[in-house]
């Protein structure tokens, strides 16, 4: 039995490792749209989580972050995890009053919905993807709800 030379062992080697580099690569750009949820939800948490001590509303927004959490976590548990921690997201405008907060964590969660929806092909995934939904939709009403106390007064 001959022994591989040098230049083969390298190619074989090469051959390997390149492939299995390159797709773990590609996984992430696989789901771009699971990626721009994440950063959806966490800026529509952040909103939610800012509450004006101006209003005394019958809405607790802890509800709506609750269901945020948990969209956060069916999409980490479908494998697709940028890394990110809850605080890492962009910095809420300041000019924003609590309503506009509303409004605003009420339009990313709206664009995060949209994102999480697109077809998905893997039956894990799916099932992941439905329970994300649930989540995000009820995100949105507890938040809808909190609109409308808010703008009551």
């Amino acid at each position: 039995m001959k022994i591989f030379s040098l230049p083969v062992l390298t190619a074989i080697t090469l051959a390997v490792f390149f492939p299995l580099n390159s797709g773990a690569q590609a996984i992430p750009g696989t789901h771009p749209a699971y990626l721009h949820a994440l950063d959806d939800l966490r800026d529509a948490r952040a909103h939610l989580a800012r509450k004006s001590g101006d209003f005394q509303v019958k809405w607790d927004e802890h509800v709506a972050i609750k269901e945020i959490d948990a969209a956060i976590g069916e999409i980490k548990r479908a494998s697709i995890d940028d890394g990110k921690n809850l605080a890492d997201h962009p910095p809420i405008d300041a000019r924003l009053d609590y309503r506009g907060r509303l409004h605003r964590a009420l339009e990313l969660l709206h664009k995060a919905h949209k994102d999480v929806k697109q077809e998905e092909d893997n039956d894990f995934a799916r099932g992941l993807q439905h329970r994300s939904l649930l989540h995000i939709d009820a995100a949105i009403k507890f938040t809808e709800q909190g609109i409308v106390s808010v703008e009551a007064q």
